[in-house]
């Protein structure tokens, strides 16, 4: 049946290819217009762009993004993961997840849109979210009445 599937697609877009895993016949992803399409169907998603990439956020935060560092592959997307995840991914997966050096350091991990499955594209940017909504709630924000006591005694310092 894939090889049907594959010779028809071929016909349509001589990129799209097939996979099989196990009952499911599932699609690679091939551009950015596709993670857009996924990200805006969760809530709170909208597009966006991040050092001058197209970008999907949330509440302000990063979700995802074209990378923009010449480390990345092309045909590539960063998204963000937390580290744990992020090991999981590249143990389980090292020919669709990758990271670099320039990447290491952050909590994200990229993606070969040519190799991940709508499926798996789908339930990573649901995970992102997860990620970007917990880490947005853990960090402490100062309130207004802290930022007023912070310039006042840098204002006593300087006196």
């Amino acid at each position: 049946m894939c090889s049907s599937v594959y010779r028809l697609n071929r016909l349509v877009d001589s990129r799209n290819y097939c996979h099989t895993d196990g009952k499911r016949l599932l699609m690679a992803i091939q551009n950015f217009d596709t993670v857009r399409e996924l990200g805006l169907l969760l809530p709170g998603v909208v597009k966006d762009t991040a050092y001058g990439a197209p970008a999907l956020k949330l509440s302000g935060k990063l979700v995802a993004c074209l990378p923009t560092n010449k480390s990345a592959e092309a045909n590539s997307v960063v998204v963000h993961i937390d580290l744990e995840h992020r090991a999981e991914l590249l143990r389980q997966q090292p020919d669709v997840y990758y990271i670099t050096d320039h990447y290491a350091p952050h909590p994200a991990v990229l993606v070969r849109l040519s190799k991940i499955t709508k499926a798996d594209l789908k339930e990573l940017l649901r995970d992102a979210c997860r990620f970007v909504s917990s880490s947005a709630s853990k960090a402490p924000r100062p309130t207004r009445s802290a930022k007023r006591a912070s310039r006042r005694s840098t204002a006593r310092r300087k006196a």
